[in-house]
């Protein structure tokens, strides 16, 4: 495996500006996830990395060498997209092997016939071997897709949105099974997405883009707990982070002007009186949709609430965030 380094990094298609100064090192053996809406540089991100786009300023090195010059077959990575990219006239085997069959690589078949079943024993598909491509589940193919790197052992993987296409359940199991794999093998992986959940679960480091930028960059739990901004507060949480004005419930800080309380952290029992509007049962808890001086709130509370509709609760701030008037955290 390789450490990643991207050091101001910038590109533009026309008139867009895709990437803007980026910096950024995906330490060796780690899962980094991006982290951001369409538009806010994510997949150009991997394509630097891979080499099928070239940046405009600014270098790329993997395991300390620089790429400028490398085309993507010489760079050892292995990338795996949003949609399956599989052989659909070839078996499930086929498929895997056919990475491993390049001229570049020059794997012995006994090799080749090792590496396949190792990585479909891995993925749990060794049954399926001989089947043909069309006939697999969306969850399967992909399982393949994924397969068809694993097998390569390259030096990083390069994921773009790999399970955004599959059912809820699809995308959990294969999250649990995807982090698996990458902490018992140290692969190191660069993992593009916007479902915040899956970058909480499996990364070890978050980077959050906003329109080209990279606005902060750590642990999950880092970015979750001290968002530099607004908008990094806000591509992490379920539900999302409460935004309020500072002024609400006194005691803000000077420069403060807006409040921003994720749903757990806002203490129930006294403070500020607040109508419920909805009662959302999710079994394990339970949401409060509440309004407060006709601003929407969204609470956490106990599973077995007798709160209804129209009732009257009263709450407080607790570990609540503050941020200027423009969306920069006041610490």
């Amino acid at each position: 495996m390789a450490e990643v380094v991207l050091e101001s990094v910038s590109k533009r298609f026309g008139n867009d500006l895709a990437l803007e100064d980026v910096s950024l090192t995906v330490p060796d053996g780690s899962f980094v996830v991006l982290l951001g809406p369409t538009g806010a540089g994510k997949t150009t991100t991997l394509r630097m990395v891979s080499g099928l786009d070239v940046p405009d300023s600014g270098t790329v090195a993997i395991g300390g060498r620089p790429m400028a010059g490398f085309a993507p077959a010489q760079r050892d990575v292995a990338m795996v997209f949003q949609q399956y990219s599989l052989y659909p006239h070839l078996s499930v085997r086929d498929n895997l092997a056919f990475p491993l069959k390049s001229p570049v690589l020059r794997t012995p078949k006994d090799e080749i016939a090792r590496k396949v079943a190792e990585v479909a024993e891995m993925l749990q598909i060794s049954h399926k071997l001989d089947n043909r491509a069309t006939a697999l589940s969306g969850g399967e193919m992909q399982r393949v897709s994924i397969g068809r790197a694993l097998v390569r052992d390259p030096a990083v993987f390069l994921m773009d949105e790999p399970l955004s296409s599959l059912d809820a359940k699809l995308r959990s199991d294969l999250r649990i099974e995807l982090k698996g794999i990458q902490a018992n093998t140290g692969a190191t992986m660069l993992y593009v997405t916007h479902d915040q959940i899956e970058a909480m679960t499996m990364a070890t480091h978050v980077g959050v883009l906003d329109r080209g930028r990279l606005v902060q960059f750590g642990p999950p739990r880092e970015v979750y707990e001290e968002p530099v901004s607004i908008y990094a507060a806000g591509r992490l949480g379920q539900p999302r982070i409460n935004v309020l004005p500072a002024g609400l419930f006194g005691g803000a800080p000077d420069r403060a002007v807006y409040i921003g309380l994720r749903p757990e952290h806002i203490a129930q029992g006294d403070g500020t009186e607040a109508i419920v509007r909805r009662v959302e049962r999710l079994g394990d808890q339970t949401r409060l949709h509440l309004n407060l001086r006709d601003h929407d709130v969204v609470t956490v509370t106990d599973a077995h609430t007798d709160l209804t509709s129209g009732d009257t609760v009263k709450i407080r701030p607790r570990n609540p965030l503050y941020f200027g008037a423009d969306g920069a955290r006041i610490v």
